[in-house]
Formats: structure tokens, sequence, C-alpha cells
């Protein structure tokens, strides 16, 4: 309940402050200060949209849909998901967020607007959407966690 509460600055032996600050970035993961574990999607989508330019860049139009989707799932759809851990807090937004983005690309890839022809689109090249991507990762973790045999995991299975 005291997450935003102001506080004095941390000083170290050496003499030198440590402030405190509103986000940081760890291991590639931006956490932001919040009353529970949160992290910021801002820094995942625009290396996303980043990357997706550069491959639209280089391949244009000269390449097939499917190639373009294959590609994009291998090398752009893993940076979208990179920060996304499975025990991360993420809002309904935050996923309506990621799942837009997702969308969009697919509008520009196939010149459409209509979400039901993105729809047909995404299940014909079977392209799932961050969403569907995080349900199954949470699932893998859990299933891994319950079948995990160690004295560490033993510990919080009871």
């Amino acid at each position: 309940p005291r997450w935003n509460v102001v506080c004095n600055n941390i000083v170290t032996s050496s003499g030198h402050e440590l402030p405190w600050v509103e986000n940081m970035r760890y291991l590639g993961i931006c956490i932001i200060s919040s009353h529970i574990f949160r992290c910021s999607l801002d820094h995942a989508k625009r290396s996303y949209y980043r990357s997706l330019n550069a491959i639209f860049g280089k391949i244009g139009r000269n390449a097939s849909e499917e190639v373009v989707l294959q590609v994009v799932s291998i090398r752009c759809i893993p940076i979208l998901m990179y920060d996304l851990m499975e025990e991360c807090f993420l809002t309904q937004s935050d996923i309506r967020s990621l799942d837009f983005s997702a969308n969009r690309f697919l509008m520009k890839l196939f010149e459409t607007v209509n979400t039901e022809i993105i729809k047909e689109c995404r299940d014909y090249f079977n392209f799932r959407l961050p969403s569907i991507m995080l349900v199954e990762r949470r699932k893998k973790f859990v299933f891994n966690y319950a079948n995990c045999i160690n004295s560490i995991c033993e510990l919080f299975h009871d």
C-alpha cells in the first residue's frame, strides 16, 4: 500500500545517491512502479514495430503473405512477447493492446481494415494472437511448475 510514498534517496558507502525512479529496465524488461508487479509494454511494442518495418523495408510486397507471416512469427512476435513473463500482471487493456499491435500488422499486410477478413486470415495462416500465446505459455509454466521435483519447488507445493 505504500508503493507511491516519497522516500529519502539511498546513499552508497562512496557517497553516491541512488534516486527512486518510476520505472527501470532489468534484463530487457521495463518494470514500472505500482502496488503490484507490473511491466511496461511500450518498449516491447516499439521494438516490435521497428522490426516489422525493417522486414517490410527489405522484402516489401515481393514475398508471399505466407513467407512474411512466417518471418514475422519467428523474428517479430518473440520481440513483442519477450517481457511478458508468466507471472507478470497484465490488465485487459494491456492484452488488447498486444492483440491490436498484431492485428494492425495483419491489416497492413492484407491491405484491409475489415476485422472479419483479418480473423479469417489469422485462422487460414494459423497466426495466433499474443493473448492466445500468453494463455498457452501460462498453462505450460503452471504444468512445468507442478511437475517440478526439487527442494525449492517442494517448499511451495504445500
